[in-house]
């Protein structure tokens, strides 16, 4: 296939490029950066397809790269939880207003497929249960709470200690920052889009991705590139709350590979690139993915580690100083959310290969970038 990519010469979406390319599908990159080593398709080495500089909310520059497409894999945003109010216009205007004019444009230019980088975010917290109330949802931790070291939410009902679980795709979403409540706000245009064109949505909710080329110094590099910057320096982790968060750590290459899978899977039932016999009424299992719906998936590797276990590793991977618990904290933060990731295997065939252990031990050693 032929496969427009925005965000292309990104942290996930340079992965992606390469795993498109290596599965024979030509990819033609979009961003507001030049693709590594000058190259405009954001592969190593890949072939040019034209000038890919380009901003996805430049209606003449999305049109020009949809010409010929048969799919898009949407990767562009504007990433990280935002620090204040005065961060709305940039990520509405980014992941928003971005996100309207590639899906007006795709039903302009008649492409059916969609991959959509969706996140874990839309979720806010994750799954609770209290022994008295079964499943709750606690809402935001108030920060009197944060400021005494109590960490864990409570049931919204009686107070009590809750224990965490892992959310599926139908838990109802609840984005507590500004960046997700526009990733939420690009499914809902996603499935908009789907519904009156008949397109094909597949919205990956990436969990935490870690990985060769994550940037230093941008919203997006998360504790796993603090943590191993602090390290490049001779200096400690510096450890938030008392570590225990729990998070799916999942590796940029699974998350690549998920993509293709993913854009793949679509194709197949998409009335653009299939028969009608293929994608009639009772051809696809009940809520499966398929043409007039956006379908969500977790991709995760389904086993989480504590903030805590991720400094731990990294130090110890290249024998650095010990994490420092600090116990400061960032409001807007949720304490657990990990997922099932039983959809992704089920439908798309995707399963995360590379462990916890391994992924940590060549993060660990890879040079520090600045961007």
């Amino acid at each position: 296939m032929n496969v427009l990519l925005t965000g292309s010469a990104g942290f996930i979406g340079s992965h992606i490029a390469e795993a498109l390319t290596a599965a024979g599908h030509h990819v033609r990159g979009l961003d507001t950066r030049p693709g590594p080593h000058g190259t405009s398709t954001g592969v190593p080495g890949g072939p040019a397809d034209g000038p890919a500089v380009g901003d996805v909310r430049d209606a003449d520059a999305v049109a020009r790269r949809l010409e010929g497409v048969d799919a898009v894999c949407h990767q562009a945003a504007k990433v990280g939880l935002g620090v204040d109010v005065s961060d709305l216009p940039d990520y509405a205007s980014v992941n928003v207003q971005g996100t309207a004019v590639l899906l007006a444009q795709m039903a302009r230019a008649g492409v059916g497929v969609l991959v959509l980088a969706s996140s874990m975010v839309v979720y806010g917290e994750g799954a609770y249960t209290c022994d008295r109330h079964g499943a709750v949802r606690p809402g935001p931790r108030p920060e009197e709470a944060l400021r005494a070291g109590r960490f864990e939410p409570g049931c919204p009902a009686c107070g009590r200690p809750l224990d965490p679980a892992a959310v599926g795709e139908d838990t109802p979403p609840d984005p507590r920052n500004a960046y997700a409540d526009t990733k939420l706000a690009q499914e809902h245009l996603a499935a908009s889009w789907a519904r009156a064109t008949g397109g094909t949505v597949a919205a990956l909710r990436y969990h935490n991705v870690y990985g060769p080329r994550m940037p230093r110094d941008t919203p997006y590099a998360g504790v796993a590139a603090i943590f191993r910057s602090r390290l490049a320096n001779g200096r400690e982790p510096l450890v938030f709350e008392d570590g225990g968060q729990r998070r799916d750590f999942v590796h940029v290459r699974d998350v690549a590979r998920a993509n293709v899978l993913a854009l793949e899977h679509a194709a197949t039932t998409s009335p653009t690139t299939t028969s009608p016999t293929t994608t009639g009424p009772g051809a696809l299992g009940p809520g499966a993915l398929g043409p007039g719906a956006l379908r969500a998936y977790n991709i995760a590797s389904g086993r989480p580690r504590t903030v805590g276990d991720l400094a731990a590793a990294l130090a110890a991977a290249v024998d650095g100083p010990a994490p420092r618990v600090t116990g400061d904290y960032r409001l807007g933060d949720v304490r657990h959310i990990v997922a099932r990731p039983d959809r992704a295997r089920h439908e798309l065939g995707f399963t995360a290969t590379v462990t916890f252990e391994d992924g940590i031990a060549e993060f660990a050693r890879r040079p520090v970038t600045s961007s």
